[in-house]
């Protein structure tokens, strides 16, 4: 990405009182994104970290010499070691602080290395909050003013401190009044700031308004005395920017709920006005299906993915809001299906807006190639950047929706209307519907064209490490959800999405890198302005510089038990998938899993594995049936009943969650491989396509049968495949497709990109020739079907979807366990007695994943009246080997036909 920089020169009056240098009209209408003012004769790291207003602390610094605070509204601190500081416009003195820090402050920074606590004087603290505007370098020096140390210092334990009343501002970004427009704008480090105001997106500026600074809450504010509705704006702003000097920058609003074209510019609308409601909006409410978070089976789906490809949307619809409200498309009667079958919400990759999809002109290259050819992905490289496809974890604007899924990406209103209307048709079809998002980082920080956080206050938003660096272990640029107006900014996206979109429920992308406190107080505030329970899922993965508790309690999975947040769980589905998602190699083959062979049916890569490891495989899909509930005792393949958090699993307990709705359970989402491609790596190379299937329709079962949160990826019903791709992210249309008239999968149509496979291309080439590989359509109406069935068996029962860890406790029994079981089978029952909506008396399900035929017995069944589900007995019903089972009450035993997942009732 370049960046366009504009160095200009000032006159000394302005240098010596930037507070009386107005920002000009021209400013606007630049094209460069930033103009730096003055800039910085050196670069230095960030070292010291202020805890508060008055005290900062230097990680490894000696105490003799003498500090200093130097400071330069231009920038102009040049700090050489072994010189004088040079171009400081004053310096205040730090002492060593003999006292203790306090507790708060001293938690909320445990993290920073030994060394130093400063404190600045008392007399000095009124001006802190001033000099935060300017260069601010600490300096360690001798008596003569020789510097032997100097580092920058990272400002957000003093920003949150000296503007605590900011956390209350109601009205952040541009608010429409009856004949005013107000603009609210926090940068407590800005030195001037002023709002560019434009008649159309892609208009010079007609005005320009200057901002008023705010002492107490370190926001700028302006009124325009008239209605803006329609207009768009931009903020120009003054800021020392680290490791640049003083620059304007030009940049839209962190708070805009639209944009133009590419996200030049920022919107200004209410999202209240009738103009921006379609017809029916307020009238119309979301399905009713939710009782508790347990009861919600989610279908994770890609906008474009949706429609791009289905010929039954007219061409100007496809990958857009708008193909949602074609009824009778492919697509809409396949949702609307799983609707009437039992699936309860839709859940949307990213649709806030994004920075990597060019939302005017985008490439659509022309791909062809070999099923095990590398020409695919070396078209799909060449427009990688610059074409319509991305998953969307690259979030640019929090609040706004994306505008390459808009009919007119120009007009700031079409995507609002449009991105409603969306919502609309899926409530009306009976899905509630949530979305994904990604608070943990941004596109950009630092002075990159797309950064917005860091151009206006640099240095806050972002999490830093022990120089002053943005941590980038999520991928990017790590946000710091623990500083104040980050986690502000969050909470207020989540609440307008929940309120003005009717989102109902959210997925937070790498939610372990957030506060549990943060988290539960958005789930607050979002239940209070919605006026209804909006559900809270995420992936709780414990990784990076937050890991295990570094800075605060985090949103993870050993962390949240008890807080009713869900978190994806990695127990049953490694289990089932086999291996794990970071396998390279042989592994990604020799790593079976419960349902493709771990064991019993051994691929020519697995060599001999002990039954024990089968066995133990099963324990882990129970864990994941009984909703992975830290309380459950089961007994294990030793014979040694153990609760689920005594059980290992990897060094953690495989147990973790307080109530079942605190786990989502999948074996396929987004992420890694399809189920069906990691089923094409690990089942032997013989298997019939029509068994594949099979495996397929076991996996989802687990998920169906499992307590908790059930969570599939749309297309796995359908045995999708993305050609062995492991992170279609980037990977185009043709990696990412769905196929509405179920006559193919999309399996073998070329090596999937390099960047993630290469590795293993010698691997994956020879199966992706292989035609015997590729499901007929047979075989996808086959899993279609079953899988349907498996959302109205869970739906049918609330016995599937028990709300406590007492009732699972109560109510889920394991038999066939221990050290005698038939391994390959997971046997289980439902007590229904005197629950609510339980429908049945009794429910046993099994899992047969073998080759071959089970019998086995639970002494509690004889002599009781079982009978197949009612759903495995009907005319449609997709799994006609499921009727073959039976049941004999003298002996109390099932025998169970070769994979096949069954469910028996009690009347």
């Amino acid at each position: 990405m370049t960046q366009t920089f504009r160095p200009i020169a000032l006159a000394a009056a302005i240098l010596a009182c930037p507070a009386h240098a107005a920002i000009p009209l021209q400013a606007c209408n630049t094209p460069a994104f930033a103009t730096v003012l003055h800039a910085v004769p050196t670069k230095l790291e960030a070292r010291a970290i202020w805890l508060d207003r008055r005290l900062a602390q230097w990680p490894g610094m000696a105490t003799d010499g003498r500090f200093r605070l130097y400071h330069s509204p231009t920038g102009a601190v040049n700090a050489t070691i072994g010189g004088k500081v040079q171009g400081a416009a004053g310096s205040l003195g730090l002492n060593v602080h003999a006292g203790e820090v306090p507790a708060q402050v001293a938690q909320r920074f445990k993290y920073v290395a030994a060394g130093p606590v400063l404190a600045l004087n008392d007399a000095d603290l009124p001006r802190i909050a001033q000099l935060h505007r300017e260069q601010l370098v600490l300096v360690r020096e001798d008596a003569k003013g020789t510097v032997l140390a100097a580092t920058r210092l990272q400002s957000a334990g003093a920003l949150d401190d000296l503007y605590a009343a900011a956390q209350d501002i109601p009205d952040l970004g541009a608010t429409l009044r009856k004949s005013e427009t107000a603009f609210t704008l926090w940068a407590p480090t800005a030195q001037r700031a002023a709002v560019c105001v434009y008649e159309k997106g892609a208009r010079r500026a007609s005005a320009l308004h200057p901002l008023t600074f705010d002492a107490r809450t370190g926001a700028w504010r302006a009124g325009v005395k008239t209605n803006l509705s329609g207009h768009y704006y931009t903020y120009a702003l003054d800021v020392v920017a680290d490791g640049t000097g003083l620059v304007r920058n030009v940049v839209t609003d962190p708070y805009s709920i639209s944009l133009t074209t590419d996200s030049k510019r920022s919107y200004i609308a209410d999202l209240d006005a009738p103009a921006l409601k379609p017809t029916g909006w307020d009238a119309h409410r979301a399905p009713d299906t939710v009782k508790a978070q347990a009861d919600m089976t989610v279908y994770e789906l890609h906008v474009r993915d949706f429609s791009r490809d289905d010929a039954t949307v007219p061409a100007n619809k496809r990958g857009k809001y708008t193909a949602f409200g074609e009824a009778n498309s492919n697509g809409m009667r396949h949702l609307n299906m799983l609707a009437k079958a039992g699936l309860t919400d839709i859940h949307l990759l990213p649709v806030y807006d994004i920075a990597t999809v060019p939302e005017q002109s985008c490439a659509q290259p022309k791909i062809e190639g070999a099923a095990d050819g590398e020409r695919q992905q070396a078209l799909v490289g060449k427009t990688a950047d610059s074409d319509c496809y991305n998953w969307g974890y690259d979030p640019w604007h929090y609040n706004a929706p994306e505008g390459s899924y808009a009919s007119d990406a120009q007009d700031g209103a079409r995507r609002i209307v449009e991105l409603r209307e969306m919502v609309m048709h899926l409530h009306r079809a009976g899905l509630r519907v949530g979305m994904d998002v990604v608070y943990n980082h941004t596109f950009a920080a630092g002075q990159k064209e797309k950064s917005v956080l860091d151009r206006i206050v640099p240095g806050y938003y972002h999490r830093l490490d022990a120089l002053g660096a943005v941590t980038q272990s999520t991928c990017c640029d790590n946000t710091a959800l623990e500083n104040a107006m980050m986690g502000k900014l969050m909470i207020d996206s989540a609440v307008l999405w929940a309120k003005h979109y009717r989102m109902d429920s959210f997925r937070f992308d790498l939610m372990g890198h957030q506060p549990r406190a943060a988290m539960e107080r958005l789930g607050r505030e979002v239940d209070k302005a919605a006026g209804r329970s909006v559900q809270l899922i995420g992936e709780g993965w414990n990784f990076g510089e937050v890991a295990d508790g570094a800075r605060f309690v985090q949103a993870s999975q050993l962390s949240l038990n008890g807080s009713g947040i869900g978190t994806f769980s990695d127990r049953a589905r490694d289990a089932a998938r086999g291996g794990g998602a970071g396998d390279s190699g042989d592994a990604v083959i020799r790593q079976q899993g419960y349902i493709n062979g771990l064991v019993y049916d051994a691929n020519a890569k697995a060599g001999a594995r002990p039954r024990t490891d089968l066995m133990r495989a099963a324990d882990m899909i129970r864990v994941g049936l009984a909703g992975t509930v830290r309380s459950y005792p089961l007994v294990n393949f030793d014979g040694v009943t153990r609760t689920l958090e005594s059980m290992d699993y990897g060094g953690q307990p495989a147990g973790y969650a307080s109530a079942p709705g605190e786990t989502v359970n999948y074996v396929e989402n987004h992420d890694n491989q399809t189920l069906y491609d990691a089923n094409a790596l690990k089942l032997p190379i013989d298997t019939s396509t029509a068994d594949r299937a099979r495996v397929q329709v076991l996996g989802l079962a687990i998920n169906a049968f499992s307590q908790g949160v059930a969570y599939f990826h749309a297309g796995t019903e359908i045995l999708r495949s993305k050609s062995l791709d492991r992170n279609s992210f980037n990977s185009s249309d043709w990696f990412n497709r769905l196929d509405w008239t179920y006559r193919t999968n999309f399996f073998g149509t070329g090596l999937p990109p390099s960047p993630d496979n290469a590795k293993d291309w010698p691997l994956f080439k020879p199966l992706l020739a292989n035609t015997a590989l590729r499901p007929a359509p047979q075989d996808i109406a086959f899993t279609r079907d079953a899988f349907r069935d498996l959302l109205a068996i869970r739906a049918g029962s609330t016995l599937f979807r028990l709300r406590t860890a007492d009732e699972v406790a109560q109510r889920l029994r394991f038999f066939n366990v221990g050290p005698q079981q038939e391994p390959t089978v997971i046997a289980a029952h439902l007590d229904g007695r005197g629950h609510a909506g339980a429908g049945f008396a009794g429910i046993r399900y099994f899992i047969n994943v073998d080759k071959v035929a089970h019998v086995v017995t639970d002494d509690t069944a004889r002599g009781k009246r079982l009978r197949l589900h009612p759903v495995h007995g009907a005319r449609e019903a997709g799994d006609k080997r499921a009727a073959e089972a039976r049941f004999d009450a003298a002996a109390g035993s099932f025998t169970l036909p070769p994979r096949t997942a069954v469910v028996f009732v009690e009347d």
